[in-house]
C-alpha cells in the first residue's frame, strides 16, 4: 500500500511539472512583441538604414520545399544591403515550408501563412525582416499569357514583410537566354528592399523630386512611389486601379502592397543591360542614393 501511494505521489508530482514546463514555454512565444514589425511599408527605413536603434539585421527565408532562393542571390542581397545601410551584421536564417496547395495567393492569405510560420521579430538591437518565397504566384496574373508580362515578381506588404512569387521568378527566367534565375531574384529582392528603405517618398523623403506618377481611379495624377530616372532599379511602371491585371490583388484582399513587382518591368531592365555588354543587376540611381543617404544610410 505503502508503495502505491508514493508511486501515485511521483506520478502526481511528474504530471506537475510537467503542466509547469508546458506552461513556462507557451508564453515565451505569446508574450514576444511584434507590434514593432506590423506597421506601414517604409515605416522602419531610418532603423533599418542606420545603426541608431539596431545595429544588426536578422533576415528569416521562409521558402515552400523546392523555392529556395539561389545563394548568389542571398549573396549579392547581402552586399547590397551593406552598402547602402550602415548594418555590418547582418544574419540569414531559412524555414522551408510545406506549399499552402493554392493555385495563387492573395496578400492576406500571404500575412496568414507569415502569421503561422514568422519566428523572428525585432529583439534588444537586432531588427528582423520576415520573406516568404511562394510557390504559387499572385492573385490576377495571367501566367498563361506571361510573354504580355502582366504578372508580378514580388510585393511588400508592412515595414519589414514582403514575398517574392518564387514560381514567377523561375518561370519569367527560365524563358530567356541571356537572364538567370538569380539575376530576376537579386533584382527583385533590391527592388522589394528599396521600398523597405522608404523609397520612394515611402518613409524616406526625397531629396529632389523624382517620384514617378500614375492616375487613380479618379483619374487624378498621384505619385506611384518609384522612381522616373531612366535605369533606375526602383523604375518600374506600375499602374494602381488602372488596366493592369494586376490591379485587381488589391481589390480581392484587405491588405494592399505599396508595390506590386510587374514581371516584364524587371525582364525589360535586365535585358537592356545586358544587351549592352553590362552587369544585368540594375543599381539605384544618384537620387535614389542621396534620399537614402539623408535619412541615414550610405
Amino acid at each position: 500500500m505503502k508503495k502505491k501511494i508514493i508511486f501515485y505521489s511521483l506520478l502526481g508530482l511528474g504530471l506537475i511539472l510537467a503542466c509547469s514546463k508546458d506552461s513556462d514555454d507557451a508564453p515565451l512565444t505569446q508574450n514576444v512583441d511584434k507590434s514593432a514589425n506590423l506597421l506601414a511599408t517604409g515605416a522602419s527605413a531610418n532603423d533599418i538604414l542606420s545603426n541608431t536603434s539596431f545595429d544588426k539585421l536578422l533576415i528569416e527565408i521562409a521558402y515552400v520545399s523546392g523555392f529556395r532562393p539561389t545563394p548568389t542571390s542571398i549573396s549579392n542581397l547581402e552586399n547590397y544591403l551593406k552598402a547602402r545601410t550602415f548594418k555590418e551584421s547582418i544574419e540569414f536564417t531559412y524555414k522551408e515550408l510545406s506549399s499552402p496547395n493554392e493555385e495563387t495567393l492573395i496578400l492576406d492569405e500571404i500575412d496568414e501563412l507569415e502569421k503561422e510560420n514568422r519566428t523572428a521579430y525585432n529583439d534588444g538591437k537586432t531588427l528582423a525582416i520576415y520573406i516568404y518565397f511562394a510557390d504559387a504566384p499572385s492573385d490576377g496574373d495571367d501566367i498563361e499569357n506571361i510573354e504580355e508580362g502582366l504578372v508580378t515578381l514580388g510585393a511588400v506588404y508592412r515595414n519589414t514583410s514582403m514575398v517574392i512569387y518564387e514560381s514567377t521568378v523561375r518561370l519569367l527566367a527560365n524563358r530567356s537566354t541571356s537572364i538567370s534565375i538569380t539575376d530576376v531574384e537579386s533584382a527583385t529582392l533590391h527592388h522589394e528592399f528599396g521600398h523597405l528603405f522608404g523609397l520612394v517618398n515611402l518613409g524616406t523623403q526625397s531629396v529632389n523630386d523624382h517620384e514617378g506618377t500614375t492616375t487613380n481611379e479618379n483619374d487624378e495624377e498621384v505619385g506611384n512611389n518609384h522612381c522616373n530616372v531612366q535605369g533606375c532599379l526602383m523604375r518600374a511602371e506600375l499602374q494602381f486601379g488602372g488596366t493592369n491585371k494586376n490591379s485587381r490583388v488589391a481589390s480581392k484582399s484587405v491588405l494592399q502592397s505599396a508595390c506590386n513587382l510587374p514581371g516584364m518591368g524587371i525582364m525589360k531592365l535586365l535585358e537592356q543591360k545586358t544587351s549592352k555588354g553590362l552587369s544585368a543587376m540594375p543599381a539605384l540611381d544618384a537620387e535614389c542614393v542621396l534620399d537614402l543617404q539623408s535619412n541615414g544610410g550610405r
